[in-house]
């Protein structure tokens, strides 16, 4: 690590900012705050766009986390060094992992995107719940979804919950945004992308159809789905058949199978890690 001063005063302006950061719901457009060891480590590994490092020294010398902060600094990270009374005031842990960043939030433009001949994206519309937002963008980077769109009014994919449950794959998938279905059908036309529209109540159970690609998986909110007239709009619409007394399965659930079940011959290919 870096030879520099360690902040032990809760009144500096730089602790101040970064408290701030982590403790406030974030405002559009902003930089957002994340803390331990793995997502901070993939947030370098994928050369996100970090701000800075927050650092305690004295939690983090002997352990996985130096060396994460001496790879981070080699890369030109700029980073504070907290005390550890002070890095417990932003942690939502009750034992702080002694590393976290703050990072500038960026999410595409629908318009910018150009998937590639044999891409799958998941189109997730007016997704709610930021944990499952998270989730399915973890399940998107295990099953080698191309990117996650975001549509309409979603959860903030940079939220303290979301970054949390994405274990850290928030900084490897695209993240593309559209203001509503309506710019997603269009582009999916210019760019022509096949769109499987999902629902409980669609006739055609998944795994009967073979969509060429590059195709979108389009799915709707946790609690009200699809609608009629957008479930309508996909060039096929699926549904995962369920035989028990449950009627519908968790939405990270739900993208997985059908992202699993469309890419199998291509997973089954993917080399042991």
């Amino acid at each position: 690590m870096r030879e520099q001063p360690v902040i032990t005063s809760a009144a500096n302006p730089l602790f101040k900012r970064v408290r701030l950061l982590a403790t406030s719901s974030r405002r559009k457009g902003s930089s957002f705050f994340f803390e331990g060891v793995q997502p901070v480590w993939r947030a370098v590994e994928a050369k996100a766009p970090l701000e800075l490092l927050v650092v305690a020294p004295e939690l983090v010398q002997g352990t996985p986390a130096e060396r994460l902060v001496d790879q981070a600094e080699a890369a030109g990270v700029a980073s504070v060094y907290l005390s550890g009374e002070l890095f417990a005031r932003l942690s939502g842990r009750d034992g702080p992992p002694g590393v976290a960043a703050v990072c500038d939030a960026h999410l595409a433009a629908l318009e910018d995107l150009v998937p590639g001949s044999d891409d799958v994206v998941v189109v997730l519309h007016e997704v709610g719940n930021p944990g499952n937002l998270g989730s399915i963008v973890r399940t998107a980077d295990a099953g080698g979804a191309a990117a996650v769109v975001l549509s309409g009014r979603t959860a903030d994919p940079f939220s303290t919950t979301a970054v949390k449950a994405s274990m850290g794959s928030i900084f490897s998938v695209c993240l593309a945004r559209a203001e509503s279905a309506d710019e997603v059908f269009d582009w999916a036309g210019r760019r022509r992308v096949r769109t499987l529209t999902t629902s409980a109540h669609a006739a055609t159970p998944y795994d009967q159809v073979s969509p060429p690609r590059p195709v979108a998986l389009v799915f709707g909110s946790e609690g009200e789905g699809l609608g009629t007239e957008l479930l309508e709009r996909g060039d096929e619409q699926v549904r995962i058949p369920m035989v028990g007394s449950a009627s519908s399965l968790n939405l990270s659930v739900s993208v997985g199978i059908l992202l699993f079940g469309l890419q199998g011959e291509r997973l089954a290919r993917a080399p042991v890690r």
